[in-house]
């Protein structure tokens, strides 16, 4: 029986960054890359042919920028998971897109393993955050917040900016995945924020997790 691959498709303007990450995903199991493309205009056409599960996609590019390009493909593909590349560190750029719904934020100077856990955990339904983006946001945060979390919700919550999926955590606390989703809802209410992304701008900024 043939095991289902997983579709990828790489948007980014510059061809040495889509050649480098086609020599990484090329060696992933189960995965293959569907579409490439140089611009969003160039990959929206595109998915008249192919549909991909997974978009890993530039921001700044000529013709049509990934900011539009997400905008139509989370209105007209909601299942279709975004990656997003990122050379910038300004925190409304994340705010913009992490309004969009995206799934993940990775640096392009990322390395293999990286990347390929970003892939494994927003295609768990999980949120990812690059590590180092995180710590360049250090030296902007904000004052610590008088938010009193259990020792399990803390736990949690390095594990999330760590970028961990919610099955992954539950490994590491001996908890079962249900409990982690719990923890997670009861987070995000207590910090006001709407998901995983934004909860792990927010410990970050706010110094309750050390990065």
């Amino acid at each position: 029986m043939e095991i289902k691959k997983t579709k990828v498709a790489i948007v980014d303007d510059h061809k040495i960054l889509r050649d480098g990450l086609r020599l990484m995903i090329d060696n992933m199991d189960n995965v293959e890359i569907v579409i490439e493309a140089s611009n969003g205009k160039e990959f929206i056409d595109r998915l008249q042919l192919v549909q991909p599960d997974l978009v890993i996609i530039d921001i700044n590019m000529p013709v049509m920028g990934g900011e539009e390009a997400v905008s139509i493909v989370k209105s007209q593909y909601p299942d279709m998971k975004v990656l997003v590349l990122s050379m910038n560190n300004e925190e409304q750029y994340y705010k913009t897109m992490n309004n969009l719904g995206v799934d993940g934020f990775i640096v392009k100077e990322s390395d293999y393993n990286e990347l390929r856990h970003a892939i494994q955990v927003v295609l768990e339904g999980g949120k990812y955050f690059s590590q180092v983006l995180l710590l360049r946001m250090v030296n902007n945060r904000d004052n610590n917040l008088n938010i009193n979390l259990t020792n399990r919700e803390l736990d949690v919550l390095r594990y999330l900016c760590k970028g961990l999926s919610a099955n992954e955590i539950a490994e590491k606390l001996f908890i079962s995945p249900r409990t982690v989703e719990k923890h997670r809802s009861d987070l995000l209410l207590r910090t006001g924020t709407p998901n995983s992304i934004s909860l792990v701008l927010f410990a970050v900024k706010n110094g309750i997790v050390k990065i």
